[in-house]
């Protein structure tokens, strides 16, 4: 599963507990060799490419690539008068990314003082997400952040007994929902659309996206905001929820054979960090590529 993010195990709100006798100290990094050539984009040149990357987990964010600096193009990187502490890593000092005539300020990072135990990251930079013109993986773009090897959807289908309401009216009723397991989160029930009443979903303006199953859209219900989604074209790894509804529990009332569901709390996903970019104009901007 997703280990840092959310309610991953190294998370600092994790849903379950290492069976330890010692308490672990509160926060836990963990780094790995990704394993997968990866490459990144800027100013239509490519600025770094790399089979020997590290990735780094980190509680409260997600997975961030470091590249070897002999795998960065020269004169990419233009040092600047700036540094920041990390309180594990130690001192880091950041730079300019340039290239082509284009440039973007306070765009990489790399760790000065490392302690010893993290010796890993020596010699090795990160480009902050949203800073660049794009990520690949071998020749795939890749989109939101740098794709978290333990991160997993599962989609089940069921028969179990799914009703939503709007006050009084019934918005949604079906005996075969489907339910997605994703790392980190609640379970999600979706609904097919021939068992709502679709005349109770107003469409709204703005969109989001998910870098595990695509670009999303929104209904309000009644008086409540945004209290529906729907993945039109779900990415192939989960498009069996394609056109399907799902319900948020704490605007609208979902009950599952006869229970009330309510929303679990630490589900809220921040769209922008140093580490990651959710805005759904990155995954516009990377159709076709």
């Amino acid at each position: 599963m997703g280990l840092a993010w959310q309610q991953g195990p190294l998370a600092t709100r994790a849903v379950g507990h290492f069976l330890v006798e010692q308490p672990l100290p509160e926060r836990l990094l963990f780094a790995e060799p990704l394993r997968r050539r990866m490459r990144v984009r800027f100013g239509g040149e490519w600025v770094a490419d790399s089979e020997d990357v590290v990735l780094l987990h980190e509680p409260g964010r997600y997975p961030v690539a470091y590249f070897p600096l002999a795998d960065v193009r020269e004169g990419v990187l233009a040092a600047e008068n700036r540094t920041t502490t990390h309180r594990e890593l130690g001192p880091a000092e950041w730079f300019t990314v340039q290239a082509a005539g284009k440039q973007a300020p306070r765009a990489a990072w790399r760790y000065t003082g490392l302690p010893g135990h993290a010796d890993v990251l020596r010699d090795r930079v990160a480009f902050a997400w949203r800073a660049m013109d794009a990520f690949y993986e071998e020749d795939e773009r890749i989109v939101g952040h740098a794709a978290d090897p333990y991160h997993r959807v599962d989609i089940r289908r069921t028969s179990r007994h799914l009703v939503v309401r709007d006050g009084d009216r019934v918005v949604a009723e079906t005996r075969r929902p489907v339910v997605l397991y994703e790392s980190g989160f609640a379970p999600r029930w979706y609904v097919p659309r021939e068992d709502i009443d679709l005349t109770a979903l107003t469409p709204v303006d703005g969109e989001t996206f998910c870098p595990y199953k695509g670009l999303a859209g929104y209904f309000d219900i009644g008086s409540g905001k945004r209290a529906a989604w729907s993945y039109p074209e779900a990415w192939p790894e989960v498009e069996r929820v394609s056109g399907f509804v799902s319900f948020e529990p704490d605007v609208v009332e979902v009950t599952l054979d006869g229970r009330k569901l309510a929303l679990e709390p630490g589900q809220t996903v921040t769209p922008h960090g140093i580490d990651r970019g959710l805005d759904p104009s990155e995954l516009l901007a990377g159709k076709g590529n």
